[in-house]
């Protein structure tokens, strides 16, 4: 009976941490696209900005 739980406890673990990465993948493609369409915008808009202190 315990060698059942713990195989069902593996197979439960195995397959939360294939959806995690799976799911991480997702996160990490949408964030670079986020970030090269900051980047091709920031381009655009002249160089660098230079803030004053007083």
């Amino acid at each position: 009976m315990i060698l059942w739980m713990l195989l069902l406890l593996l197979i439960l673990v195995v397959f939360g941490f294939g959806f995690t990465m799976q799911a991480l993948w997702w996160v990490a493609a949408v964030l670079l696209v986020v970030w090269l369409a900051g980047f091709a915008m920031r381009g655009r808009g002249g160089g660098r900005r230079r803030y004053s202190r007083r």
